[in-house]
């Protein structure tokens, strides 16, 4: 879906692998990709333009119109393998999953430039595993939320000059920490969204960032009944820049989502600084979604200490009397509260997670552990507790590996449950 309204954070690599045998596979994933992206968009005259475009070559030359001229295309494959075990469900889940993704950003012409991204998801083996997406539902499974099938993830021309940005179409969004905005990057279908998004640098310390977005396509794959939110929202930033140490920003997120669900609006403040050694963070919001009321608020701090690096924190969403939990249905919530994903949704009676993190590297291997301590904010409960622990190794300039862990502790909240990861991601520039 692109902007005209319809009637009804990774990291990117230039390096380039002129190897033939790759590039073979490579145009093989490719033809699979759009033979599937056609049939599911042929609506779309321009993206059928782009994709036939791809398809015919791997190398660019100039053309008259400029946009060839200077374009690049990537190449991604990120396969993950996830267990979940988790009290409660009959079996543990097992998912086996590869994302391939193929990725056009077209030369400037009268600075204007033309985006395009198809994803693709298929299960390689293991698929025991409850998808979320409410088309396909293995109940007897605990949740690993990567339904398969093929999406278009951005279609959007962008027009920059002059310290102004404006971007129509389907695009990524991630906003401040994208505690409350984010593209949920983590999950093999990313989170995008449709509308219109502009940007402007007033000088070196003023810049405006405002967004209005009408659908947004989610991570639950592009079948199932949970695909997407219609809706208006919309999207303000105003950052200032004190110094090259202190930095504000103002915002406010306004959700009308249309089944009334993730409807709420959300005004507030977030600060980065830097003194000395230290690193420092605090946020504030208040939110209001017509009935009820609560407060966000969260600070932590990060300091080097010999060859590591030390967080510790406090993140609260608030409640109103425990009637309502303070929301944040558009964040990459899987940064924030455990990587165990126990608190995506927010407990009537709010949460305060109190955590660390203790970060360094061993060789060529960076690793992280996180420990995590939740509570209510309305009553006395005690959610429980969790430990969470990554390693990443960057074989090569195109090539990381990952390996991740999370135990939840059960206590008044949830059950017991721990997650494991194994993930490979390799990037090709064409």
């Amino acid at each position: 879906m692109i902007f005209v309204k319809p009637i009804s954070e990774e990291p990117e690599y230039s390096d380039t692998i002129n190897s033939e045998s790759i590039h073979s596979e490579i145009n093989t994933v490719r033809v699979i990709i759009m033979n599937n992206a056609l049939s599911c968009f042929k609506k779309s005259a321009l993206f059928i333009s782009i994709l036939s475009s791809i398809a015919a070559t791997n190398t660019f030359a100039a053309d008259d119109t400029g946009f060839i001229a200077g374009s690049e295309t990537k190449v991604n494959f990120r396969y993950r393998f996830e267990n979940v075990d988790q009290d409660g469900q009959t079996n543990d889940a097992q998912a086996s999953t590869l994302r391939s993704r193929i990725s056009f950003k077209s030369g400037e012409v009268s600075h204007f430039r033309l985006n395009a991204e198809v994803d693709n998801v298929t299960t390689i083996g293991a698929d025991d595993y409850n998808d979320a997406s409410g088309f396909r539902s293995n109940t007897g499974y605990p949740v690993v939320a990567d339904p398969t099938g093929t999406s278009l993830n951005q279609l959007n021309l962008t027009y920059k000059n002059d310290g102004t940005s404006v971007t129509l179409g389907r695009q990524r969004i991630n906003l401040n920490n994208q505690r409350f905005v984010g593209g949920v990057a983590w999950r093999q279908n990313e989170q995008t969204y449709d509308g219109i998004r502009g940007q402007h640098s007033f000088n070196d310390a003023l810049s405006v960032d405002y967004s209005y977005i009408y659908y947004v396509s989610r991570i639950f794959g592009p079948d199932g009944p949970k695909r997407g939110l219609d809706g208006d929202f919309h999207f303000i930033n105003a950052h200032y820049k004190l110094n090259k140490d202190h930095k504000f920003t103002g915002f406010a997120y306004l959700l009308e989502d249309d089944s009334w669900a993730n409807s709420n609006d959300t005004y507030g403040i977030d600060y980065n600084g830097k003194f000395g050694s230290l690193k420092a963070h605090a946020s504030f919001a208040t939110q209001s979604n017509g009935d009820f009321d609560a407060n966000y608020f969260a600070i932590d701090g990060t300091m080097k200490l010999a060859m590591f690096n030390v967080t510790v924190g406090l993140e609260q969403l608030g409640s109103d009397n425990g009637n309502y939990g303070f929301s944040t249905p558009l964040a990459t919530a899987h940064k924030f509260q455990g990587f165990a994903d126990k608190f995506l949704g927010t407990p009537k009676t709010g949460v305060k997670d109190y955590y660390s993190k203790i970060a360094t590297k061993i060789g060529p291997v960076a690793v992280a552990g996180f420990y995590h301590q939740f509570d209510a904010v309305e009553g006395d409960q005690n959610y429980g507790s969790e430990i969470d622990l990554v390693a990443t190794y960057k074989v090569h300039k195109t090539t990381t590996l990952l390996a991740k862990y999370a135990d939840y502790n059960a206590d008044d909240l949830a059950t017991d449950t721990q997650k494991f990861w194994l993930m490979a991601n390799v990037n090709f520039s064409l």
